[in-house]
């Protein structure tokens, strides 16, 4: 066993299984072959540094891969550098923990370490399946309580894991009054009735048709569940663990970069980022680009952390699916540079994305990172069956300004492949259906509009009549009356204000307003059309003091929405095994505006499993003494459109 402090090398074309528990760190863990950890026994790893990157360099500097030449649109077939803790066909099995203690030596840069990197290799972690990370309540938890009912099984879900119940009352904004006037509370930290609690006993299904918890000690706050709206209860615990070993100290953060692959299931990142450091993010794909295609983050947790849960940057087409985000300073699932286009976010919970300040050399000058629980500054995305709650200033949020001179051109992924410079306020979204965001202090939905009341010296100008930070951010650009942005099922609930739009061109169809202070607040009603509205029990109007048009609308020079579906779906396959007699099985998503009407993956059709096409499988047949296979997948939709980048990737059969 290498000792203390020591640099430690595994060479290319040597595997190593990892099979005991190393507490006190080494220095640095250089991967140029690959890492196992062992799936029969507990294991702990701790280090200043891991960087999974071909070669024998063993040197601290450019651990970022800055260095590195990294050119093309995948991983590089000859890169065989890998970590695995855990692999999707064989993961870390139930009753098994696998902890990466990422633990600072002295003398390292506390900018950068520690730090776990992947360097262009491969980076698995995954840990045992659950059926439901979190879960709506199917009825209300009263104070003192101490078991809850829940609308799904929680399979997985084993005494000791660490559980959050979310709040289900509006915040207050407000502190008392005093001679200097109101108090703005600074954070929902300050009045939040989001209870951690302990799991002591999961209850057999009854024939009822619902599922019973029972947790360590009663609750001090009530939760709401009825047929309408719910409170939620999340698990935050996995048994495959990243973490700092000094969460009072300097932490470590995580990253993946270009031509990297592997991907991430039920996985725990607690207690990471560095607070206040551009780029040392909880999580962190940097600068992917396409290499990355099809990557999937499932059912992960990230809490604790000092520096937002999940950072991508640059880096289009990615899966993250079923993860917990709860607690983290600045924004929490955040699309960095405004670059970033084709991923999906679904069935996602954001519980506390606090207020954090903005950080040094930040790209977009104008993102105060106030807190927003989905953060995005190009909307060509698929955010789907998403929910947040108690955020400090916003649950969704896309920002986009020419604040300070900035350029809002940017250089984006067309649907050729090929990159073009476009103005991103007038992107529409990929997809934005069945959303949710309750508890919320300010925005539930804020759409381009005014950055809101974030200060007391804020609140005191805007009161007094005085210029202040509240504004429309995009300046009335939008997408044009062919290509909206279209709302599907947007659901906000005691929150201050659910839904606010600064930008033009929107299409509001199916939205759900209860027991808030505001309904539709001041948006601008520029080729606005809302359709299938329920707004009830809010104090103020509700549609309130709507923004004007621009002079050409109002002088019958703009048309009325008329939406037209005329650009091709997405595809990302997320999943290809080869199994016995030359079955191959793959699955994937797909992602369109409009409907879907068939994937194909190799020519043969792939059936549906989930919201037209939404998730699929196909199953075809090949050569059993087949070592590796080349799938084609790519999907075409009602309106005719057939994607003109089929997701291409090689498919090798384990052991072969």
């Amino acid at each position: 066993m290498p000792p203390p402090g020591a640099v430690v090398l595994i060479r290319p074309g040597h595997t190593v299984r990892f099979d005991t528990t190393l507490e006190k760190p080494v220095r640095a863990l250089h991967i140029g072959g690959t890492l196992s950890f062992a799936r029969d026994r507990d294991t702990v790893l701790s280090a200043g540094l891991i960087r999974i990157q071909d070669g024998e360099e063993t040197s601290e500097d450019g651990f970022d891969c800055a260095a590195m030449h990294m050119t093309g649109d995948g991983p590089a077939m000859t890169s065989k550098a890998a970590l695995e803790v855990g692999t999707a066909e064989e993961p870390i099995p139930a009753g098994i923990r696998a902890v990466i203690r990422l633990t600072y030596i002295e003398g390292m840069d506390k900018a950068n370490f520690p730090a776990l990197v992947c360097c262009g290799g491969r980076m698995d972690l995954h840990g045992a399946s659950m059926g439901r990370t979190w879960t709506k309540l199917k009825s209300p938890v009263a104070v003192g309580d101490r078991s809850a009912r829940t609308a799904d099984y929680t399979a997985g879900w084993r005494p000791g894991d660490r559980l959050i119940f979310t709040a289900t009352d509006a915040p207050q904004l407000f502190g008392r009054d005093d001679e200097d006037g109101k108090i703005l509370y600074k954070t929902s930290r300050h009045t939040t009735h989001t209870e951690e609690r302990t799991l002591k006993r999961v209850d057999t299904p009854p024939e009822e048709g619902y599922f019973s918890i029972l947790v360590d000690r009663p609750l001090d706050f009530p939760h709401e569940a009825n047929e309408s709206f719910a409170g939620v209860v999340a698990n935050l615990s996995r048994n495959v663990v990243i973490e700092s070993a000094d969460p009072d100290g300097v932490r470590g953060h995580t990253m993946y970069h270009r031509n990297s692959s592997g991907s991430i299931s039920y996985a725990e990142f607690r207690h990471l980022g560095k607070k206040g450091v551009l780029g040392r993010y909880n999580l962190h794909f940097h600068l992917v680009g396409d290499t990355m295609r099809g990557t999937s983050l499932v059912g992960a947790s990230f809490w604790d952390s000092h520096n937002r849960w999940l950072t991508v940057h640059g880096t289009n087409r990615l899966v993250v699916r079923d993860c917990v985000g709860y607690r983290s300073l600045g924004h929490g699932f955040f699309l960095e540079d405004g670059t970033e286009v084709e991923n999906l976010f679904d069935r996602n919970l954001a519980v506390q994305a606090l207020r954090g300040g903005k950080l040094p050399d930040q790209i977009l000058p104008f993102d105060r990172n106030d807190g927003a629980g989905f953060w995005w500054a190009n909307s060509k995305n698929a955010f789907t069956r998403n929910v947040a709650v108690e955020a400090d200033q916003y649950g969704y949020r896309f920002e986009m300004t020419t604040d300070g001179g900035f350029d809002p051109v940017r250089s984006v992924r067309q649907p050729d492949g090929k990159k073009a410079r476009v103005d991103v306020r007038t992107l529409p979204f990929l997809r934005f259906e069945g959303n949710e965001a309750h508890a919320m202090r300010r925005f539930g939905l804020n759409l381009g509009g005014t950055q809101g009341v974030a200060s007391q010296e804020d609140l005191d100008d805007y009161s007094a009549g005085k210029k202040t930070s509240l504004r429309n951010d995009v300046g009335g650009v939008g997408p044009d009356a062919r290509h909206p942005f279209i709302i599907r099922d947007f659901r906000a609930w005691k929150s201050g204000w659910p839904v606010h739009i600064g930008s033009p061109s929107v299409l509001i169809d199916g939205l759900t307003i209860h027991d808030s202070t505001y309904g539709i607040w001041r948006c601008r009603m520029e080729r606005h059309e809302y359709r299938g509205l329920d707004i009830r029990r809010v104090d103020a109007f509700a549609i309130y003091n709507p923004w004007g048009m621009s002079k050409e609308a109002d002088e019958g020079k703009d048309d009325n929405l008329d939406p037209v579906d005329d650009q091709p779906p997405v595809t990302m396959v997320t999943e290809a095994r080869l199994g016995e007699l030359g079955r191959l099985v793959v699955r994937g998503v797909s992602l369109d505006s409009g409907v879907i009407r068939k994937v194909a993956v190799n020519g043969v059709e792939a059936r549906s499993l989930r919201g037209g096409f939404a998730e699929w499988e196909a199953v075809l047949a090949t050569l059993a003494d087949v070592s590796e296979v080349a799938v084609e997948a790519a999907a075409e939709d009602e309106a005719g459109n057939r994607e003109k980048t089929p997701h291409r990737l090689a498919v090798r059969r384990i052991g072969l």
